[in-house]
């Protein structure tokens, strides 16, 4: 299922991160991997706030489509 429609608080392991080439690579940056552990922190008008590898980081409802978990 997409990022989009996980629940607060819900740990998820990221299994997918699809979309452009470029997409790809600047969610990999943020540590978005197939076999991360994420889990959603709040979601504010759409945006999507997560914690993973320890840090937060707060994504658009486009991004967050793009990643399975």
């Amino acid at each position: 299922m997409p990022l989009t429609m996980a629940k607060e608080g819900e740990r998820n392991s990221v299994k997918k991160v699809g979309g452009k080439a470029e997409t790809r690579q600047f969610l990999e940056n943020l540590g978005f991997v197939p076999g991360s552990r994420i889990t959603v922190i709040t979601e504010i008008s759409g945006n999507v706030i997560v914690n993973i590898k320890e840090s937060r980081v707060a994504i658009s409802r486009e991004m967050a489509s793009k990643i399975m978990v």
